[in-house]
């Protein structure tokens, strides 16, 4: 059998949060290329079905979820093995960024909307999906997204998203040690700059120019090169690698 960044997921459900956005729709159309079967989740049904129908082999489903929703969450893992059968990954992907010029202009809904998402929402999923994988007792794969961010501080206004990826990073680690008794790996996915519409709204034109030249690679990530990361996460090939938090900015941070 050829070698496969994908080994091992053949037939296996993964749930993909933020699916139809610049990141997601990459990691979830390399999912399916694997042979795994995906319900895809974001808020727009419209988006989902056309990214749903774009991708390769069969069984795919997109729902449209609010995953701030955390009382609903074991409702959505229970959906996912109805269609699925087992789930075996989740890569939560779902996030928000909102940018605020001064630290003045930060409002308490502003906070409460980027730690709801980016870290409440993912812990209580990762909590529920966890729960489906210990059932299933096959182990299982969680790949979460932190942000450059967590360990540089938030640029162009990003200091409360900086702050909730921080907190990521620290809960992928305690999900690590809690669920490798069980099987279950856990690692965190922190891009440097990638060029997708979250990143650049708002974002002055100075500051991710400043970002580029101060990247060793000189280029913003397109989508697809954080893809493989995630899918090897999940794949038979990072068995042993759990707690990690896998550093993908073209250099800009070396860790």
């Amino acid at each position: 059998m050829p070698w496969s960044v994908g080994a091992g997921l053949e037939g296996r459900g993964v749930i993909v949060t933020g699916a139809t956005g610049g990141i997601g729709a990459a990691v979830t159309r390399a999912f399916a290329t694997t042979g795994a079967r995906l319900l895809a989740v974001d808020l727009d049904q419209a988006r989902l079905d056309e990214l749903v129908a774009s991708l390769e082999g069969e069984g795919h489903v997109g729902i449209a979820w609010d995953v701030r929703d955390v009382s609903g969450h074991e409702a959505l893992v229970a959906r996912a093995r109805e269609v699925l059968g087992k789930v075996y990954v989740l890569a939560n992907l779902a996030a928000v960024l909102q940018r605020r010029p001064s630290l003045d202009e930060v409002t308490e809904d502003d906070w409460d909307f980027q730690h709801d998402v980016n870290l409440k929402a993912a812990f209580f999923l990762c909590r529920a999906a966890s729960r489906a994988m210990i059932e299933a007792g096959e182990g299982g794969r969680i790949v979460t997204f932190t942000s450059q961010g967590w360990w540089t501080g938030g640029f162009g206004g990003s200091v409360v998203y900086a702050a909730s990826k921080g907190g990521v990073v620290s809960m992928t680690r305690g999900l690590a040690r809690t669920l490798g008794p069980h099987g279950i790996t856990v690692n965190t996915v922190s891009p440097g700059q990638v060029h997708t519409p979250m990143l650049m709204k708002d974002l002055p034109r100075e500051t991710y120019e400043q970002q580029v030249a101060l990247t060793p690679l000189g280029y913003a990530a397109e989508p697809e090169d954080l893809a493989g990361t995630v899918v090897f996460l999940a794949s038979d090939h990072a068995r042993y690698i759990t707690g990690a938090t896998i550093n993908v900015s073209g250099g800009l941070l070396m860790y």
